[in-house]
Formats: C-alpha cells, sequence, structure tokens
C-alpha cells in the first residue's frame, strides 16, 4: 500500500496588513502641529481708536494619517503674575471655542482676531490645541504640545 504523497502548506501573511496599535500618550499629544502667524509688530493709533484688533491665522496641521476630531480653546489666560506683568493681557475676539475634523495630513487655517487696549508686548500663544483619533472611544482629548511663546509688539502711533 502507497502511502499518499504529503505537501508542505505555506501561509502567507501581507506584508501591508496593518497591525492596529494602540498609540503612545506621546504620539497622541503630536496629533496636531500648531503654527501662529501675525505680525512681528503692530502700529496703531489708540487715540484714534482705543481698541487695536491683529489679525491673526492658526495654522493646524494633521501630522498623522488617521482622521482627527480638534477642539480649539481660546480663553486660557496665563495664571502667573509674572506672565502678565511681562506680557500684559488681551483678548480674543469672536467665537473663543472651535470643533473641527481633521482628515489624514490636513492642513486647517483658523482666521482669528486679537485685542489690544494698550502698547507693549504680548505673547499670542495663548490657544489651547485638544485632539482625539475619530475612531477612539476617549472621554478626553490629548492636550496637544504647546509650541514657543508668540511675542507680538503694539506700539502708538
Amino acid at each position: 500500500q502507497e502511502l499518499p504523497e504529503t505537501v508542505l502548506l505555506k501561509f502567507f501573511r501581507p506584508e501591508n496588513t496593518p497591525v492596529p496599535a494602540r498609540p503612545t500618550p506621546e504620539q497622541l499629544s503630536n496629533l496636531i502641529k500648531t503654527s501662529l502667524h501675525y505680525p512681528e509688530s503692530f502700529n496703531h493709533s489708540f487715540h484714534q481708536k482705543s481698541l487695536c484688533l491683529v489679525p491673526v491665522t492658526l495654522l493646524l496641521s494633521n501630522c498623522s494619517q488617521a482622521v482627527v476630531d480638534v477642539m480649539i480653546d481660546l480663553r486660557h489666560k496665563p495664571t502667573s503674575s509674572e506672565a502678565l506683568e511681562i506680557h500684559g493681557s488681551f483678548t480674543w475676539l469672536g467665537q473663543t471655542q472651535y470643533k473641527l475634523q481633521l482628515k489624514g495630513q490636513e492642513v486647517y487655517s483658523l482666521q482669528l482676531k486679537a485685542c489690544f487696549v494698550h502698547t507693549g508686548v504680548y505673547n499670542l500663544g495663548t490657544p489651547r490645541v485638544f485632539a482625539k483619533l475619530v475612531d477612539q472611544v476617549t472621554l478626553f482629548e490629548t492636550s496637544q504640545q504647546n509650541s514657543m511663546p508668540a511675542l507680538i509688539i503694539i506700539n502708538n502711533i
């Protein structure tokens, strides 16, 4: 009696199969890169008009391939009195919170207005940005790492 021929089985796994990995907290805090675009200095006649309005662009870049929910909060103020003494206080005009969704690698430009009542040096780097992956079930978005201070000089003419 002859034995049936044995055939070796080979198992193939396609190399490009995505392995779902849980992102680390560090990765989650680097989903969105932000940058502020504004004039380095701004001249305004406070005698003619008491409020100085400066257009500021907040650029949001999704650094991941995934769709990301983003929340921007403009209500944050520096808490230390030292920061207020050095930079003074200003107000963001208009809407104070934004919720949006960015596709993978998408760049979004948000137009803001900063309002000043005095001359001085101010730090525009106060917007807080939070983000989470759309398919991630979480109660809280992860705070995105803040960039360097964004200083502007307001001059009286």
